[in-house]
């Protein structure tokens, strides 16, 4: 057996003996005398390679694989799992999961979905392309990355290193109200982390790619180039003088604002009393020419489903439409606190995308900046600055100081801070530079103000 084949998955040959075990686990709670039961098989493999100056520095090669059952008394349930798929251990982990929930606390939310809310069938979104890809051309993969960025100046001095990831994983979820499905999946990754140096002064930056597809991945050498240009551009950092100025969040930073709107506005911080969007479903929660949209059934996307964690059918919707908050994201249990139906987003959200009815096609970032004017561009936030049940924030951040739609110098060692609530209803414009990370797609999102310190 070669050593690319070595990690490969027989998902055909083991999703049928995935059902197989399944079945077998919820038969075994109910025969013990469970209510309900769902119950998950997932099998995983994976080779990470990195580099650092030139010099294979680690390989690291997982194969997990694991079961876990949830069984109900009632309103009373009990976990456990196991990675043993014999015979005996799966009687005894079911048994063991048993055990816990006939000792454990009612609580009126728990329970599995409806039967009619549970996904029939599952449609191929082709979020399966293993990459038979072996240590050596992982490695040579990730020099090339590496020396790309070296090429680019002499002033990349050092560098933390490249790597290159590959993984492949797949899962059979059931419970005892009929339902039953999994899918394959990949996930692979390129990335580089140059650092330049300019006399005493050392900056460091990065940039990464992720697929489905290998062969989506951009080319390792312009990976490595735009990396390099990015720590390049950070020499000369220097402070600003405080005060309250227009910030514009480039496109992967602007991926944390949605995040935040989805963290504000999930089931659980709602229940717990633990959100600044507090019942603000039906209420404008961002500026009126801001639209996110959920759609789970794009072929070959990270955040890709026909089902949620829950076997819930998942179906594409309008999270946000003119500014106005349409929906939550909730899960069953979630939504059982609150009174209101489960959204299918048990284990998260499913491909949303951040949009303005302002955009133009042309508005890339340079674009942007000439509209900010004079302000701030933000391109690294440091630290976790979110109070989600006030909305106050503050972050430390690195970035770009703008004049007349022009980068004048990189700037450094400052904060900056507002609160969440207005910040999203403050947003100037989106940019068309859309960038995709995980789950979350957004261009450039530009504030109209926000407070400043530095010098």
């Amino acid at each position: 057996m070669t050593e690319s084949s070595s990690l490969r998955l027989p998902v055909a040959e083991n999703q049928a003996r995935f059902r197989e075990l399944v079945s077998q686990a919820l038969a075994h709670a109910q025969t013990l005398g469970a209510s309900d039961a769902v119950a998950e098989v997932a099998e995983s493999c994976g080779r990470s390679v990195t580099v650092r100056n030139q010099n294979l520095d680690t390989v690291e090669q997982h194969r997990d694989r694991g079961l876990s059952i949830t069984v109900y008394a009632g309103q009373r349930l009990g976990s456990a799992s196991t990675s043993d798929f014999s015979s005996e251990a799966l009687r005894e982990t079911v048994e063991a999961a048993w055990h816990i929930a006939r000792h454990t606390a009612q609580d009126e939310a728990s329970g599995l979905p409806d039967t009619d809310l549970l996904a029939q069938g599952t449609p191929d979104l082709e979020l399966h392309h293993p990459w038979d890809v072996d240590t050596q051309e992982a490695t040579e993969l990730a020099l090339q990355a590496e020396q790309a960025a070296k090429d680019v100046s002499s002033q990349i001095t050092n560098s933390e290193g490249a790597s290159l990831d590959t993984q492949e994983s797949h899962f059979v979820l059931g419970n005892t109200r009929g339902f039953m499905g999994g899918y394959p999946s990949t996930r692979h990754s390129i990335m580089v982390a140059p650092i330049a140096g300019e006399d005493a002064g050392m900056q460091r930056d990065y940039w990464y790619a992720a697929q489905r597809r290998w062969q989506d991945l951009p080319d390792p050498a312009q990976v490595g180039r735009y990396a390099a240009e990015r720590a390049l551009a950070r020499l000369s950092a220097r402070r600003v003088p405080t005060g309250r100025f227009p910030v514009l969040f480039e496109a992967p930073l602007a991926l944390g604002l949605l995040g935040a709107l989805v963290q504000a506005t999930s089931g659980g911080a709602l229940y717990r009393q633990a959100s600044f969007l507090l019942d603000s479903r039906g209420s404008a929660v961002t500026a009126s020419h801001v639209n996110v949209i959920e759609d789970p059934f794009i072929k070959h996307a990270m955040g890709s489903s026909a089902f949620d964690a829950e076997g819930v059918a998942t179906h594409a919707r309008d999270v946000v439409r003119d500014g106005v908050l349409q929906n939550y994201f909730l899960s069953t249990y979630t939504g059982r606190k609150l009174g209101l139906p489960t959204t299918g987003n048990a284990g998260g959200s499913h491909n949303l995308t951040l949009s303005s009815t302002l955009t133009d096609p042309s508005d890339n970032l340079d674009a942007m900046l000439r509209k900010m004017g004079t302000g701030l561009l933000v391109t690294e936030l440091i630290g976790q600055g979110v109070n989600y049940v006030t909305g106050d924030y503050s972050r430390g951040a690195f970035g770009y100081w703008v004049e007349n739609g022009q980068i004048s110098y990189p700037v450094e060692e400052i904060t900056i801070a507002g609160n969440m609530a207005d910040m999203l209803k403050q947003i100037v414009a989106v940019g068309a530079d859309v960038i995709t990370r995980g789950t979350k797609s957004s261009g450039s999102i530009l504030i109209e103000r926000m407070a400043v310190a530095g010098q």
